[in-house]
């Protein structure tokens, strides 16, 4: 079987079977799907059960609670696949997902791991848009730089919904990394591309659902720090000391993450910390600005900031 296509399932059960519907919906039928139920405290296990009836490939399985890492790789240790894929459950693909996949792998067989662009759905806000990777103008597929086209933009170049990895590289990497509730993928992800090709097709053959309301979400706003990735990164101090491209991604990262903790009295000596570790010299003004301001000046630009974004929702 070439193909393991792995669905983490919580609390997603306004979603679920259009995610389903997706996988079934393939023009490449050389897969099986694997969801598991993360401990689901809705109908999401009896949709899933009554979406994949009378296919023989479709498995659902049942775990208790143990946050979407665990779902995910107790669902490829069952799988037997020698490619995996991973789609969450309020997402979907088009049709050719997995039939472009399948040639990318036979065109760039030495890769570590293979994307393509999406499209972000938020019909809400009337901002569906296809994901502006920062890749070359009129590039196609290939290889890419992984850190350098993610720090271009800060679109994410592989993106949970559109990858696919070889099994022997997923095992090597031991899966995503437990207890990480923000940024779980990413942490994966960069491992498997300092190490491996990466590979990109700019088209756009997944979507990525912002519309799911927060109630069915597996991650909220604000995460304790021993949760997200960029506290979690130890294995990697090294790398950021000799890799440029790397270096230059986790400060913008850092930048972009570290914002509303400053804010919180609780977080803002660790994010302190973790602003400390930012070359400075590299960083535009606007960022030295925002973040060497004394806190109440910090916390009343949050304010208005959260009442632009609710006044341009409400003209929305």
């Amino acid at each position: 079987m070439k193909f393991s296509v792995i669905i983490p399932l919580y609390n997603k059960a306004p979603y679920v079977a259009k995610a389903i519907k997706s996988v079934l919906a393939q023009s490449f039928t050389d897969y099986e799907l694997v969801i598991m139920d993360d401990g689901s405290q809705d109908d999401s296990f009896e949709i899933a059960v009554n979406a994949i009836q009378g296919c023989g490939k479709c498995h659902v399985y049942r775990q208790k609670n143990s946050g979407v890492s665990m779902a995910r790789n107790n669902a490829v240790a069952i799988s037997q696949g020698r490619y995996l894929c991973f789609l969450d459950a309020d997402d979907w693909w088009a049709p050719t997902f997995l039939e472009k996949m399948s040639s990318l792998i036979e065109g760039f067989p030495e890769a570590g791991i293979y994307g393509s662009n999406y499209t972000i759905m938020n019909e809400t806000r009337h901002k569906t848009r296809v994901a502006s990777v920062g890749v070359d103008k009129g590039f196609e597929k290939g290889y890419i730089n992984y850190c350098q086209v993610y720090a271009k933009t800060m679109y994410m170049p592989l993106w949970t919904g559109a990858v696919c990895i070889p099994r022997v590289v997923f095992e090597e990497m031991r899966g995503f990394p437990k207890g990480i509730k923000l940024g779980e993928d990413f942490m994966l992800w960069v491992r498997i591309a300092l190490k491996y090709k990466v590979v990109f097709l700019n088209e756009s053959l997944s979507y990525y659902n912002q519309d799911a309301d927060l109630h069915h979400r597996g991650v909220g706003i604000l995460n304790v720090p021993k949760y997200h990735m960029l506290w979690n990164l130890r294995e990697l101090e090294d790398v950021e000391k000799t890799d440029a491209d790397f270096k230059a991604l986790i400060d913008k990262l850092r930048l972009f993450h570290m914002y509303p903790y400053l804010l919180e009295r609780e977080y803002r000596e660790l994010a302190l910390q973790e602003l400390a570790k930012v070359d400075w010299r590299k960083q535009p003004l606007k960022y030295r600005i925002k973040y060497y301001l004394p806190a109440p000046f910090l916390r009343i630009g949050r304010i208005v900031v959260d009442m632009g974004h609710k006044l341009k929702n409400r003209t929305n």
